[in-house]
């Protein structure tokens, strides 16, 4: 990507998209174009139309998506699945007509089998059963996938997708029905510490393990591969590492200065065993994640006290 290259965020205002639009104003890009989904509804195909025409797009980073935890996944199925198919469809249809030089689609490591062997190669992909409780979700990034590998072989053109594992950072979404669990828990302790609770539920067993990104990472991810990668298969971004959901809530708790208790809620659903990728790949193609899950979750928690001071949430 040249420095005056037309470049397009989609989903700007969210974890991934206000991550890659930072660091891409740090390296000097000015020619930036990002719309809020007040200005462009990405669901409805003219307006995408429309506003590719009256832009002359280079590049595009797809990383406007419905995205939410095991509750709002539970809760609201059919508004992931739509959501999503329609959002990655038009953009990326109307990326293709539009002449645009790259495009980079954000998918997620939720697309892989519930019971895949650990850690997740990208290999894996459709060999297996999804997890319940994020089906409608996966399905329709496994379909951006399909449909960007599609395009290049039938039209030529440069697509590629890459599948973040659980990420964390600055604009995260803290709101407890809508969240994932590391920003859940970060709220959850914040505010049992303000309010002097006794303790503090988590849901599940909190013997799953996960494996966390700090956005910064990711957004330096992104740009490598949009700048050192042109394939059609997938390929995973992460650190390579994982934690109990019960160590996890331990550090935040430590970070937070939380004094309470925590109580685990067994009948609450667990989701996915194990989520942790291999990143053989991306490490071998140049790029290695830096920040450490203690460092990223102290600058997340000061993140969130910043809006939470504003936002009361």
């Amino acid at each position: 990507m040249d420095k005056d290259s037309c470049i397009y965020i989609a989903g700007h205002k969210g974890l991934v998209g206000s991550a890659i639009l930072r660091e891409l104003e740090r390296r000097g890009y000015e020619n930036l174009v990002y719309r809020s989904s007040a200005e462009l509804d990405l669901r409805k195909f003219d307006q995408v139309q429309d506003f590719f025409a009256n832009n002359q797009i280079d590049y595009v980073f797809l990383a406007a998506a419905k995205v939410g935890g095991i509750v709002a996944n539970n809760e609201f199925p059919g508004d992931f699945i739509r959501d999503n198919l329609l959002i990655q469809t038009n953009v990326i249809d109307v990326a293709y007509r539009s002449g645009v030089k790259k495009l980079m689609f954000l998918g997620s490591t939720c697309i892989y089998p519930k019971l895949a062997p650990q850690p997740l190669k990208e290999e894996y992909l459709l060999t297996g059963e999804l997890e319940p409780t994020n089906q409608p979700y996966a399905i329709a990034k496994i379909a951006g996938i399909n449909m960007c590998q599609s395009y290049n072989r039938q039209y030529g053109t440069k697509f590629i997708s890459v599948m973040p594992t659980n990420m964390y950072g600055p604009n995260d979404n803290f709101d407890l029905k809508t969240s994932h669990v590391l920003p859940a828990l970060i709220r959850k302790f914040h505010e049992a510490k303000e309010t002097g609770a006794q303790y503090v539920e988590v849901w599940g067993t909190g013997q799953p393990r996960r494996e966390f990104l700090h956005s910064d990472d990711l957004a330096e991810a992104c740009i490598f591969l949009m700048e050192n990668y042109e394939d059609s298969e997938i390929v995973n971004i992460g650190v390579g590492e994982d934690i109990s959901i019960r160590d996890l809530a331990e550090l935040i708790k430590s970070i937070v200065g939380y004094q309470g208790e925590i109580s685990f809620d067994s009948s609450k659903p667990d989701g996915t065993p194990r989520k942790l990728v291999d990143v053989s790949k991306i490490n071998g193609l140049g790029w290695k994640s830096k920040v450490s899950l203690e460092d990223g979750i102290r600058s997340a928690y000061t993140a969130f006290q910043q809006e939470y001071l504003v936002n009361r949430y």
